[in-house]
């Protein structure tokens, strides 16, 4: 379990195949002292550590972790948002982050206004139950709350001190992040699904006929 609040930034040094052609991920952390089988997120995505020396950690990416993230796009020199797993006693400062992203957002604008930047992301529309105006969604790992919603694309304000504490200063329009949205719209959503209830709150089940 994560809450969204970047640790360091992390620099990837290699992203060499494994024997089974599986990408690796070798990550300059910053951290001291993980163990392997440890869970870090890497621009929101949670991994285990399968080595780590001194500050560098090495995490095999799953074929299906390439696929359904961006993980799968980074290069040697690529700038990461890291996380350890939060302790059990720790501060939720975010909000409740799995590390397993729901898909794929590219970035459509940014903007300054104010003192603030604004960042305008599309989205894939299967997401779109799950988000909500005000509501938090996880932008490459950042924690951060959805401020304009509409059918195609919502925006999120970064403040300063987000901007120069992760990576997301070094996006342009047209790059691809990873999303992860709010784990208790998407129990509240599969709740729905299951009791087959509709949004009026009839219930499906009794009124359909046999």
């Amino acid at each position: 379990m994560f809450t969204g609040l970047i640790e360091a930034i992390g620099i990837v040094k290699d992203a060499p195949l494994t024997s089974g052609g599986t990408p690796a991920l070798v990550v300059q952390s910053g951290y001291q002292g993980l163990q392997s089988g440890e869970s870090v997120a890497v621009n929101g995505v949670c991994l285990t550590v399968v080595a780590a020396d001194g500050d560098t950690l090495r995490m095999d990416i799953g074929p299906e972790t390439a696929r359904v993230t961006t993980l799968g796009d980074l290069w040697p020199g690529a700038r990461v948002n890291l996380e350890r797993a939060m302790l059990a006693d720790g501060r939720f400062g975010g909000h409740l982050v799995q590390g397993h992203v729901d898909g794929v957002g590219v970035v459509d604008e940014i903007r300054d206004k104010d003192w603030a930047r604004w960042i305008s992301l599309r989205y894939p529309q299967a997401l779109a139950p799950f988000l909500i105006h005000r509501g938090a969604v996880a932008v490459d790992g950042v924690s951060l709350t959805v401020a304009r919603l509409d059918e195609e694309r919502f925006d999120v304000m970064v403040v300063p001190f987000t901007w120069t504490h992760t990576n997301l200063s070094r996006l342009a329009a047209g790059d691809r992040v990873n999303l992860e949205c709010d784990m208790v719209g998407k129990y509240v959503v599969r709740a729905l699904q299951t009791t087959r209830r509709d949004l009026t709150g009839a219930d499906v089940a009794k009124t359909q006929e046999p």
